[in-house]
């Protein structure tokens, strides 16, 4: 027959002892889990932060054209509302024209006249050269007058005085006086002649001075009558009007902005995060207004001075106590792709851009 042996007794020491140290086991494998995880984030964090350099004093920037009048007049239409999208060139507004076509009917007018004038002069110098020619014309008759008086008187003078009477010697010496003093006239003339030619010749370049200057006026009155157009310089979107219908408006007075389509980042980092920024990098930028979304976009320069060295009031560290502050350098971030094209981004949102430098 085999032993059958009777069951042993449990100890109540036993029945207690175990749960707990199963508790603690447990307890001691949840810890170990905790800090492993935490040490695994704590590493995925630190190899992820290095060879970024990021900043939250970052915000969108773009090219805005400040529209302005070339003339004053009173605006008399609109033809565009606020955020409306523009091309080059496009009519904005328009300011009444009547000043400027009343200017172009008076410098038509002065161009007419000052053509007249130089007409005038035209005429005035023929006259003039044509008398010249005259003068001179009859300096040659005294020339040949004066050669036969002379002619006469020496022939007279050298034949015998017995032959001729004294009547006829006196004759002949008047002839000769009196063609001398006609061919000194002739030649006063002639002179006199050059210089009114020359008179006339100055009066004909002064025509046409007049005639260039008018043509210039009704030039410059066409042109201002141009300016009643208003159009855009770029294209873009129209971005605080002030100007209203009927507002009288004057050159250089600010009516409208347009914001051009070409937009980009501008981060102010810190002077101690550009050791190893460079133009090129990658960036990855982040849009508080589209926290869901990130952009691509790279460094695109990096600016030749401080925000503060450009400032209306840079600091003067030469003078007084001197506090050092970290100074802050705008690097010119540009997005890549058309992603940002895609979203109503604007000059002035906020952003946060993380640029990837490499390992240090």
């Amino acid at each position: 027959m085999d032993d059958v042996r009777p069951p042993q007794p449990v100890h109540s020491d036993d029945l207690s002892d175990a749960p707990p140290r199963r508790g603690k086991a447990r307890a001691f494998l949840v810890l170990f889990l905790v800090f492993a995880m935490l040490g695994g984030a704590g590493v995925y964090v630190w190899l992820s932060g290095r060879g970024i350099e990021s900043t939250d004093d970052a915000f969108i920037d773009g090219d805005v054209s400040q529209v302005s009048p070339q003339i004053a007049g009173r605006v008399i239409a609109i033809l565009v509302d606020d955020n409306q999208r523009v091309a080059a060139g496009q009519e904005l507004l328009r300011i009444d024209p009547r000043d400027e076509e009343v200017r172009i009917a008076q410098r038509v007018a002065e161009q007419a006249e000052a053509a007249a004038e130089l007409a005038q002069a035209r005429a005035t110098l023929a006259m003039r050269q044509a008398d010249l020619g005259q003068a001179e014309a009859n300096v040659q008759v005294s020339e040949a007058d004066q050669f036969q008086a002379r002619q006469d008187l020496t022939r007279y003078q050298t034949i015998n005085p017995r032959a001729i009477t004294r009547q006829v010697l006196d004759n002949a010496t008047a002839a000769m006086r009196s063609s001398t003093a006609k061919l000194d006239a002739s030649r006063q003339a002639v002179i006199g002649m050059r210089a009114q030619v020359t008179s006339a010749d100055a009066s004909l370049t002064a025509a046409q001075a007049a005639l260039k200057t008018a043509d210039a006026n009704l030039a410059q009155a066409k042109l201002d009558l141009s300016y009643t157009h208003v159009v855009a310089p770029a294209p873009g979107r129209i971005t605080h009007r002030t100007v209203e219908l009927g507002n009288y408006v004057t050159p250089g007075q600010a009516l409208l902005a347009i914001v051009q389509p070409d937009l980009w980042v501008t981060a102010n980092f810190k002077e101690t995060q550009l050791d190893h920024m460079r133009p090129g990098q990658k960036v990855r930028i982040r849009v508080d207004a589209f926290p869901d979304k990130v952009f691509d976009g790279h460094v695109d320069s990096l600016q030749e001075g401080t925000g503060s060295g450009f400032s209306v009031l840079p600091a003067e560290n030469a003078t007084g106590n001197y506090v050092k502050v970290v100074q802050r350098l705008p690097v010119k971030i540009l997005f890549d792709g058309d992603n940002a094209a895609k979203f109503p981004l604007a000059p002035g949102m906020s952003v946060e851009p993380r640029v990837h430098v490499g390992a240090p």
